[in-house]
């Protein structure tokens, strides 16, 4: 059995075209595996807390010093990193706000990116303790920012997955979204596409080991 951890991040509903793009990508993959578990969260709905001064104080404290207080401080970040840890697969929808990632999915990813959980430092320095993990992001954006100077969304992403181990990371750009309908119904066809591209390798990288 597959498990996947499906995360939305737009603050919008129905007309969320990051929404319909993960969607699509869990009811494709669902069809064809009824059985893999999927953990959801909505992240734009249901925000996570920023952290705060007891959230830091609890995560560079040794385990053994931590008081009632200070481990409470700690039990969104415990459980949000578990769903971490259980899932094999990633989808995640990000649209592009400023030129990076919503305020929602910066809470997460501070929630996340935690010391002794998903990092330790050893004596080579940093090492990320998610191996063997596979995302998929897909974005959204009005314009065209794939490669350009401005995008510091994707190389963003890269960099914190990375931090924390994870460095097989496959993103989906639908871009142009604010370009006119036909830019609009181009890039949206184009994302549905690599979905199914996407869902047919991973497929083929897990069926061996898990599927057999």
């Amino acid at each position: 059995m597959v498990h996947i951890l499906h995360l939305d991040s737009s603050p919008r509903g129905d007309r969320s075209i990051s929404r319909a793009l993960t969607k699509q990508f869990i009811d494709v993959w669902k069809q064809i595996h009824p059985d893999d578990a999927i953990i959801y969260r909505d992240l734009g709905h249901h925000p996570v807390p920023a952290i705060d001064e007891a959230w830091i104080a609890a995560a560079f404290s040794p385990p053994e010093q931590l008081t009632p207080t200070l481990d409470s401080a700690l039990m969104i970040s415990d459980e949000l990193i578990e769903e971490l840890l259980t899932a094999d697969l990633y989808v995640l929808g990000i649209p592009m706000y400023n030129y990076s990632v919503p305020a929602t999915f910066k809470a997460y990813i501070d929630q996340v990116v935690r010391v002794r959980r998903t990092f330790i430092i050893g004596a080579d320095g940093y090492e990320g303790l998610l191996k063997n993990k596979k995302v998929l992001v897909i974005t959204t954006r009005g314009g065209s920012y794939a490669g350009e100077p401005l995008d510091f969304q994707e190389p963003y992403l890269r960099a914190v997955f990375d931090f924390i181990g994870i460095t097989d990371v496959t993103f989906i750009h639908a871009e142009n979204l604010a370009m006119g309908a036909d830019e609009r119904q181009f890039s949206i066809a184009a994302a549905h596409k690599t979905i199914h591209q996407v869902i047919a390798a991973w497929q083929l990288d897990y069926s061996n080991v898990l599927y057999s």
